[in-house]
């Protein structure tokens, strides 16, 4: 598969990145755990690095994942490669690292504290520029969307930021940024199980790339867990998954599973081959902890997308009206 170029940009960018939350370790989201549970930190290095090596260049990580720890890692795993790298993080939210706790920031604060946040977020990294820096908060007064455009721009001449994009599945909000002179992204979920058909639609008219948090839902578009999966107390997803919505996803899984798997494929390399399908804006952005992970999602380029006769078929099995390609 193809680099991709990122709009109002010379970027170019592997089919997929890497998502660096679950490499955070444990931290607080305002009363709740955000994180996904213990981290090896040699082992996240090792396992960017086997990332870079099977030829993803994205790494997508974020002030929030660890209060700074995610974006420390990378720093240090990319060392002495960065120029093969593009670094995505993001911004927006109240981070105390000392306490490991992230609170939300008022649009007045996201506005004053731009700068600073993406000073701390250089310091982490260790580089003197991001080339994708997204606005992490889900919501922001439209009004006041000119403002943030206008600072972020700012940063673009002076050198710290190459472009910029919103963390959002709001397509209304995804449009207002899109005005932006640098604006290359709109970061997203999605999956089989979960299509955006609205925002694919939107990023395809605009030239937009998606880049695609939770492609693997969280892990569950793959064969590591199955109706009985349980999680630690402080794993977010002991929150975020009930034991009926694992079971829903097993049993959808179970459905689709043998076009998901066709021609060699993994689970996972078809959950990714859906998506590349969707359209050619799709970036997807997998988490990965581990160097066999590394390994496992970056082949998943070799075989590339599904057919469109898979593609409808996926969207029969799952009782779904329309199909999802932009």
């Amino acid at each position: 598969m193809e680099f991709k170029t990122l709009r109002n940009s010379n970027l170019r960018i592997s089919p997929m990145g890497l998502g660096a939350w679950a490499i955070g370790g444990e931290w607080m989201f305002i009363d709740n755990q955000a994180g996904w549970g213990k981290v090896d930190d040699a082992a996240s290095i090792r396992a960017i690095q086997a990332a870079l090596d099977a030829g993803i260049n994205l790494i997508d990580t974020a002030a929030n994942y660890g209060t700074g720890h995610s974006e420390e890692i990378v720093g240090k795993a990319i060392q002495g490669r960065r120029d093969e790298v593009v670094i995505a993080t993001k911004f927006g939210f109240d981070v105390d690292e000392a306490a490991k706790k992230v609170a939300y920031q008022s649009p007045e604060a996201i506005l004053q504290n731009l700068a600073f946040e993406c000073e701390r977020s250089l310091h982490h990294l260790n580089t003197d520029v991001i080339d994708i820096y997204q606005l992490h908060m889900w919501e922001f007064p439209p009004e006041r969307v000119p403002e943030l455009l206008d600072g972020l721009e700012k940063l673009v001449t002076q050198g710290k930021i190459r472009t910029y994009g919103w963390s959002t599945d709001d397509v209304a909000l995804a449009k207002l940024f899109a005005a932006g002179e640098h604006c290359a992204v709109i970061q997203h979920a999605a999956n089989v199980m979960e299509p955006a058909t609205e925002m694919f639609n939107f990023t395809a008219a605009s030239g937009l790339t998606s880049l695609v948090r939770s492609p693997l839902l969280m892990g569950f578009l793959s064969d590591k867990y199955d109706k009985d999966a349980q999680f630690t107390t402080t794993d977010v997803r002991y929150r975020e998954f009930p034991a009926e919505r694992i079971a829903k996803i097993v049993a959808n899984r179970a459905k689709i599973r043998e076009i998901l798997m066709s021609n060699g494929r993994s689970v996972v390399q078809g959950a990714l081959a859906w998506l590349w399908a969707v359209g050619e804006q799709v970036v997807p952005i997998p988490g990965i902890r581990t160097e066999a992970q590394a390994r496992e999602n970056a082949a998943a380029m070799e075989f590339g997308p599904l057919t469109p006769a898979q593609m409808a078929e996926i969207e029969q099995l799952l009782g779904r009206e329309e199909a999802v390609m932009a």
